[in-house]
This record gives structure tokens, C-alpha cells and sequence, in this order.
């Protein structure tokens, strides 16, 4: 059996008819960028995440790098963020002149360590610049989003949440308040990349914020800094969301709930095929909750002992497809080199175990039992050796 990571045919198969039918009105209309349905979409994923303003740009990258632009961070300061993570996550702080902090991660979540970054934001001996902080909903599962806006209102610095991975995840507050990914944050990011939980086929990204301001900046900023076109009030760039795209997005997002709910079924289902194999002592599965507080961009699991190479290099033997998010931090990469060395003993520790299974909404059953019954062979002829 071949058992892909992840296979976009498979919903398209699914969406063919609406999709060719949305990709062909906007031929038809002749309307091609920054259309009706850019417009429309902008409207529906804010309602969507309960935010005020969204923002369509040509990617995700984009979308980081606008976003930390708007906040006016520049050369001299400095930004908090993980180091397990997406290049992107750093780039948009440098290519803008500032200069990452990195913190290690949470070992159950993956997801940043707040217990860390507040001690950055206490004890740095440049802390008055340090101006925001990236968080990254990590593989989808969110992070403490009531401790994030606490840490923002205690210390004054400016959060981006970076949610590439998360879209549509959620967080329950104390008080019982459920709020999704992104809409804590001053500004924060998505991307549309084909892979992600909403996926377009191509490029595509999108910014997020209840800032009137901030939203403005960004809207001109995209648009080569013009409100009015070739009348230029600041030095932009031309990142903005394709029309084509903007539609097809349209049509999966009427299916995102749906979909998450599918990812956490398969989730649920790797979970308990590995403790029915007994597993468990080998591997480290991801939490499952009852709700969207992970949506399972990502399927990632923990080999322990040394075994992840050979077993991902097993599976690939036997059709099962896998990646390593992420072989390597980016506090040890070397475009990074000349920032001050730091200690991540956690993040080292999980870019030598973690391994990404099989997952999309489209998966079988009985594709996520050969994986897990290839798994139990592996180890199982581990043993016998």
C-alpha cells in the first residue's frame, strides 16, 4: 500500500465541479485581481475567526513580514519568538531590520514556552526593546491565547500571532469565552498554502486584526503603498491575493469546520491503533481534545531512542510517506549564525524525534492502520534483532 503524506487530488476530486465552476465566473467576469470575491472573502474569514479586518496578500511569508512592518519594528529591536518553527517566523523580524530572541518550546505542544518568554520580557538587559512577540500555533494546536493577551497587557509589547498552521483552532478562556486562533493578537497571520488545513492551489495569505489603523497600513502597504492608485504614500510592495485564489478558498471554507472534524477523527484513531499495539512506550502520540483546540494540521508524533531516521526510512520502504517538521532549529541555522548563541535543549530534542505521519481530511481508515501496523513491525523486528 502507498500511504501519502498528504494528497490534494483527493479533494479535488471531491470539489472539481464547484471549483472549475468558481475558477470559470471569474474568467467570465474578466475581473481577474483584486475582485469581488478577494472582497468577499476578506469579509467571510473575518466573520469566520471573529476579528474585524482581514487582509488577503500573495502568501504567508508576506503576510509576516507586512504584519511585523505595521507594527513600525525596525533595526535596534528585538522580537520573541521560537526557534521550532518555519524560516518565515524569523525572517519577517530581520527582513525588517529587528532581531529574534529565540525561546525553547513547550515538550508536550511544540507550541512556544510562555513560561520562558515571560522571563525574557523580565530579565533581558535590553527588554525596553524588546517590542512584540511571535507565538506559532504549532501543527495546528493553539497556544494559551488568555495567557497571551495577559503577557501583552503586563509588559506592553505587541503580539503576532503567526497562524500559518492553525486556522480555525480555538482556545477556551477561563470564563468559558471560546476564541479561535488570531484573534488575540494585535495583528496576526494566516497562510493559504496548498497543504495547509485551507489550502489553495497556489500561493496565498492573509493578515488579521481589530486595529483600524494597523489594517489600513497593511491594505495600502500591499498595494505598492497607494490608497489611490500611482499616488504613493509609502514605500510598499505588490503582494496581493489573487482573485482566482480568493475564490477557490471560498468554496473550501464553507468546509473547514467539516474538515477539522475529519483530521481530529484520524487523530483520535492513530492514538488508539498505537495503545492497542502497545506503542505507547515506544512513541509519544499528540494529545486529542473534543474540541478545535488543535485542528491537526499535522499528525506528529515522538520516536524515542534514536529510532526516528530508521523507522521513517522503514515506512518509506514500505509506501508510507512521512517529513521531519523540523530537522533542524533555526537558532542553529546557519543564516543565523551571527546572533548570540542560545541553549534550546528542548527544541534540539525535538528536531531529533519528531516525525510527521500521514494526514489530510481525505485519508482512509484503513491507510492509517497499515501505518501504524508498519510501525508495530518495525519495532517489533527492532526487538527480535
Amino acid at each position: 500500500m502507498r500511504v501519502p503524506l498528504f494528497d490534494m487530488t483527493r479533494q479535488y476530486e471531491t470539489l472539481k465541479e464547484e471549483l472549475l465552476g468558481a475558477v470559470d465566473a471569474v474568467f467570465s467576469s474578466g475581473r481577474v485581481i483584486m475582485g469581488e470575491n478577494v472582497k468577499a472573502f476578506e469579509r467571510e474569514m473575518a466573520d469566520y475567526l471573529g476579528v474585524k479586518h482581514a487582509i488577503g496578500v500573495a502568501n504567508g511569508s508576506d503576510a509576516l513580514y507586512i504584519a511585523v512592518r505595521s507594527l513600525g519594528i525596525k533595526s535596534g529591536d528585538f522580537v520573541i519568538t521560537t526557534a521550532f518553527t518555519f524560516f518565515a517566523t524569523a525572517s519577517c523580524i530581520t527582513r525588517n531590520g529587528a532581531t529574534p530572541i529565540f525561546v525553547d518550546i513547550d515538550e508536550r505542544t511544540f507550541n512556544i514556552d510562555l513560561d520562558q518568554v515571560e522571563s525574557v520580557l523580565e530579565n533581558h538587559p535590553s527588554r525596553e526593546r524588546i517590542k512584540a512577540v511571535i507565538p506559532v500555533h504549532l501543527f495546528g494546536r493553539t497556544v494559551d491565547l488568555e495567557r497571551l493577551k495577559r503577557i501583552r497587557d503586563k509588559y506592553g509589547v505587541r503580539i503576532v500571532e503567526d497562524c500559518a498552521q492553525s486556522v480555525g483552532s480555538t482556545w477556551r478562556f477561563s470564563d468559558g469565552t471560546v476564541k479561535k486562533s488570531g484573534s488575540v493578537g494585535n495583528i496576526s497571520t494566516l497562510s493559504f498554502f496548498p497543504t495547509k488545513n485551507l489550502g489553495a492551489h497556489g500561493d496565498a495569505g492573509m493578515i488579521l486584526t481589530n486595529d483600524d489603523d494597523l489594517a489600513e497600513f497593511c491594505r495600502i502597504f500591499r498595494v505598492h503603498g497607494a490608497r489611490v492608485k500611482y499616488f504613493h504614500e509609502i514605500e510598499g510592495i505588490n503582494s496581493r491575493l489573487d482573485e482566482v485564489q480568493a475564490a477557490i478558498l471560498r468554496v473550501k471554507l464553507r468546509r473547514l469546520d467539516e474538515y477539522h472534524r475529519r483530521r481530529i477523527e484520524l487523530a483520535r484513531l492513530y492514538n488508539e491503533l498505537f495503545e492497542r499495539h502497545g506503542l505507547t512506550d515506544r512513541i509519544v502520540c499528540p494529545p486529542v481534545g473534543k474540541d478545535f483546540e488543535c485542528v491537526f494540521h499535522q499528525y506528529v508524533i515522538r520516536v524515542k531512542n534514536g529510532h526516528r531516521d530508521r523507522l521513517k526510512s522503514y515506512l518509506e520502504s514500505h509506501g508510507v510517506e512521512t517529513a521531519i517538521y523540523y530537522p533542524l532549529g533555526l537558532h542553529r541555522q546557519r543564516c543565523f549564525s551571527h546572533l548570540p548563541a542560545v541553549k534550546l535543549e528542548k527544541t534540539d530534542r525535538a528536531c531529533a524525534e519528531v516525525l510527521a505521519l500521514p494526514m489530510f481530511p481525505e485519508l482512509r481508515e484503513e491507510e492509517v492502520e497499515y501505518v501504524v501496523e508498519c510501525i508495530r513491525d518495525y519495532f517489533e523486528g527492532e526487538c527480535a534483532c
